[in-house]
């Protein structure tokens, strides 16, 4: 089930996924697994990253809500 996550907790999820980095580039982070790259939101006051915005990390990185939830 997605939820309102944190930003270091969101890297972790994505490491565990089998993602490295987060490596700077551009005006944002990203991070790289083989030929898939992924940007991650820039940290702000509040560190926390919205359900919406995950959905929208996980639709471009074709990841499942099940295979996320499994990570």
């Amino acid at each position: 089930m997605l939820s309102v996550i944190s930003r270091r907790k969101l890297i972790r999820k994505f490491r565990s996924l089998g993602y490295r980095g987060p490596y700077s580039g551009g005006k944002h982070q990203f991070m790289v697994k083989g030929e898939k790259k992924i940007r991650i939101p820039n940290p702000h006051k509040s560190s926390d990253v919205s359900i919406s915005l995950v959905k929208e990390i996980l639709r471009q990185a074709k990841i499942s809500i099940e295979e996320w939830d499994n990570a």
